[in-house]
């Protein structure tokens, strides 16, 4: 039987006991602040990035992967020929991580097993993708089982968020279909999505956090109707947002699942501090 591995890149904001348990190999991007570079979830953890970023003077910068970071990911994944990867990355319409993916695959072609997979989304949008199919591989599913199960699981999943400030998704160039929401917006809290695309689209625009908080539960509403659920909601330096968000949805839904993560250094560098959450799917 195939031995399939997961792979999974930084910016899927899986936390790090999970990540270790089901085995998933993290390949990190980079945070710059000046002339100083640290790794993502490697070298700078959350908390240490958000606390950087008060001191900070300027915003920092964020960088891919290199394809031979992949490829030196892949080849200490290759254990035999019976060895299959599935790696998971950040949407491509937010940066260039996934091509780096593709073309270290495209070096590796005839040494290994190796399926390179889109996400079209970010933070724990990708990482529930990685996460559900590293379960599925430790269940003895087979490749072309796990890469269906990863489809299925994209179309369900709902993401929405609200930001701290729009500041960070405008200099860091990743607003992507929000880009409207610029020129009226005091005291408006847009609620943001990741589309089919893979881009941050706006899905409404409602004044004050705890009106936002209530759209976000009638949209979920909508989406799911009364079916039970499994939630992880994440933020960006903010746990006691992510607590008094998590306690509105427990009033609302039926969750078989409610997880926590947090909004790691890079996907933290374009959506900000402050940032909240949740990603919600059907339960199995």
């Amino acid at each position: 039987m195939a031995k399939i591995r997961i792979v999974a890149d930084s910016t899927s904001d899986i936390p790090e006991s999970l990540r270790k348990q089901l085995g998933i190999e993290m390949v990190p991007l980079k945070v710059h602040f000046g002339s100083e570079t640290f790794y993502d979830a490697v070298t700078i953890q959350p908390a240490q990035f958000y606390e950087k970023l008060k001191t900070s003077s300027a915003l920092p910068t964020t960088s891919q992967p290199s394809p031979a970071d992949y490829m030196d990911v892949y080849k200490k994944l290759a254990e035999g020929p019976d060895t299959e990867i599935i790696s998971i990355h950040l949407s491509s319409a937010m940066s260039g991580t996934y091509q780096s993916a593709l073309l270290a695959k495209s070096l590796l072609e005839q040494e290994l097993s190796l399926s390179v997979v889109d996400s079209k989304s970010a933070s724990y949008g990708s990482g529930v993708l990685a996460v559900e199919a590293a379960k599925a591989a430790a269940a003895g599913k087979s490749a072309d089982d796990i890469l269906a199960l990863i489809g299925q699981i994209r179309k369900e999943l709902r993401i929405y968020f609200l930001v701290g400030t729009l500041e960070y998704l405008q200099k860091g160039g990743r607003i992507g279909k929000a880009a409207a929401l610029f020129g009226s917006l005091l005291n408006i809290k847009p609620i943001l999505t990741i589309d089919d695309d893979g881009e941050v689209a706006s899905v409404d625009k409602v004044r004050g956090h705890k009106k936002a908080v209530a759209r976000i539960v009638d949209l979920l509403k909508a989406d799911f109707g009364d079916r039970k659920l499994n939630m992880t909601v994440a933020h960006a330096g903010s746990p006691e947002a992510a607590d008094e968000f998590s306690e509105v949805l427990k009033a609302h839904f039926d969750i078989a699942e409610m997880t926590f993560t947090e909004v790691g250094p890079v996907i933290g560098t374009h959506a900000g501090p402050g940032t909240v959450a949740v990603f919600a799917r059907p339960a199995p």
